[in-house]
């Protein structure tokens, strides 16, 4: 995507391939930097810390962290523990163990000497399906608002499309062009007029900070909202669809993403508002039918909840430069509870828009898409 006139992707190698170069999520909106990380510690604090965010591009993060794992020790214990320390960064998106699991099996049968090569090359292999998957999505929503569009009353033609998100489902929680915004994207170049509700998605305001960073950037019409006015607007009619990504779907259709979207989905299910998720084939889970009772929940850091932080203004009483600050917001003591995710039921689900097309949210509906992929999972534990 563009950033100041230039193309970028949120993950690339470095030094012939010796490092791998990401953007500072942790940094934005108020400064665009890149990192730079050439060992697996490295990778896993990059992904624990959310220097990188978004179940697709922690896959391919984890992917590349195993081949700087390679690089310093390609022996099988290295590349056992090197898988177990990665996966553990974050529980709840199961992109990560699915690329992790796809680049160990690939080298596993190879002679350690040829690991970290192959381990380059299969990262690489799934960070492009990435894109292709995204873009494939964006092209398929991109129907979708082009009918909802055209469904509205006759009055309502020459407005734009309103459509609310929550969190940040866009291009830097992806290698390009993201899985919830994507559709929004190619809305935005091929001329459909749109504006984006965008959730602030607090504690730790993905929405307010990286979706806003990113639209504002490709020049779609936004406007930030805290996350309790999303109920209001569809009260009112103005909310024209609710899309979002997840980190992981059950293969019934459940949907886990962040903490706040079964909210959405609730009042979008009580005011007629219909509610898209997007995703491609990787964050689909076969082994689960139940998300609820079985998906994982990482529960985040109390700081995360009692504190936040923000770019703070020079003023006539502080001459400094503009800083980022950290600030308490709850009294001294104040006990925080954070859990990252939560479910959204396959029934309050209007569909699921993945890089094959549009399916109904339940067993049938993936399916009927992914029909070698899922084959051999029923009654799966």
């Amino acid at each position: 995507m563009n950033i100041d006139g230039k193309a970028w992707r949120t993950i690339w190698l470095e030094q012939g391939g010796r490092s791998v170069g990401v953007i500072d999520q942790t940094q934005l909106p108020h400064r665009f930097s890149t990192r730079s990380l050439t060992t697996l510690d490295q990778a896993a604090e990059a992904i624990a810390t959310m220097v990188v965010r978004g179940a697709p591009l922690i896959g391919v993060t984890g992917a590349y962290g195993l081949m700087l794992a390679l690089q310093a020790d390609p022996c099988d214990a290295s590349l056992a523990a090197a898988f177990e320390q990665l996966n553990a960064t974050r529980p709840t998106a199961i992109n990560l163990r699915w690329a992790l699991e796809r680049v160990r099996d690939r080298v596993a049968p190879l002679p350690p000497a040829e690991r970290a090569a192959a381990a380059a090359a299969e990262a690489a292999v799934i960070a492009d399906e990435d894109v292709l998957m995204c873009e494939a999505i964006g092209a398929h929503g991109l129907e979708l608002f082009r009918s909802i569009a055209a469904a509205r009353p006759s009055e309502r033609q020459h407005e734009p499309l309103n459509v609310l998100t929550h969190c940040n489902a866009g291009w830097l929680a992806t290698v390009d062009w993201g899985t919830a915004l994507a559709p929004i994207y190619k809305a935005h170049r091929t001329g459909l007029p749109i504006h984006v509700w965008v959730d602030e998605t607090r504690p730790r305001n993905q929405g307010a900070s990286l979706t806003a960073f990113e639209l504002g950037r490709e020049g779609v019409p936004h406007t930030v909202i805290v996350d309790n006015a999303g109920g209001h607007l569809m009260q009112h009619g103005l909310v024209d669809a609710v899309i979002v990504g997840t980190d992981r779907t059950t293969r019934t259709g459940d949907v886990c993403n962040k903490i706040g979207t079964y909210l959405k989905a609730l009042a979008a299910f009580d005011n007629g508002v219909p509610f898209y998720v997007a995703l491609p084939a990787s964050t689909i889970d076969w082994t689960l039918a139940d998300g609820v009772a079985e998906i994982p929940i990482e529960a985040r850091s109390p700081d995360e909840v009692t504190l936040i932080t923000g770019l703070s203004k020079p003023n006539a009483a502080d001459s400094s430069a503009d800083v980022l600050r950290c600030v308490q917001l709850t009294p001294a003591g104040t006990v925080g509870f954070n859990p990252a995710f939560d479910v959204t039921p396959a029934r309050l689900v209007t569909g699921l828009i993945t890089e094959r097309g549009v399916a109904e949210a339940s067993e049938a509906g993936l399916r009927s898409l992914y029909a070698t992929e899922s084959a051999g999972t029923d009654g799966a534990p």
